[in-house]
């Protein structure tokens, strides 16, 4: 199960993978980032507010800190300016490493309880799933990004973590 050392890897691979993404996407004109492409969320840029808005909800519960505006439904738009985008994105990379870095290993013992909008009832998990969950989610929704980049003719870095460059295993 995780533990710090898992949150620790995750979050620098996170931070790698959204830079390589963000990166790719940066050499696509702003309507071809908005382009409908058939993914769940339709575009890459409405992929990208969506990952951004959950890494925030989840960051949210995680920390008891302030969530952010809007539901699930709405996440998708969340980011509507792609300059906001890309700034919030850096940030909140920075935000999952600092809370990676600090976790200590008790957080990962017992369960997590929140009222979700998504389901409208009051949810309880383990801790320790939700973390895994957390980062499950953004690799799941990255590789669509990772998808429709390459099917638009941009060039990702590779995804395997291995492979993770040693500037963001310093982070």
């Amino acid at each position: 199960m995780p533990n710090p050392d898992f949150v620790r890897t995750m979050a620098r691979y996170n931070a790698w993978q959204n830079d390589s993404l963000v990166a790719a996407a940066e050499g696509l004109s702003d309507a071809d980032r908005r382009l409908e492409r058939g993914a769940f969320f339709g575009s890459i840029h409405r992929t990208f507010s969506h990952v951004l808005w959950g890494d925030q909800i989840w960051m949210s519960r995680f920390t008891s800190s302030e969530p952010p505006s809007g539901n699930l439904s709405e996440s998708p738009d969340h980011f509507p300016d792609w300059e906001a985008f890309k700034q919030a994105r850096t940030g909140f990379d920075r935000r999952i490493l600092d809370w990676a870095l600090a976790v200590e290993p008790v957080w990962f013992e017992g369960d997590l309880s929140w009222f979700s909008p998504a389901v409208g009832r009051d949810v309880t998990k383990p801790k320790a799933m939700l973390a895994v969950h957390f980062f499950n989610h953004q690799t799941d929704h990255r590789g669509q990004i990772h998808a429709m980049l390459t099917a638009a003719g941009a060039a990702p870095d590779d995804t395997d973590i291995p492979f993770m460059p040693e500037r963001y295993q310093d982070l």
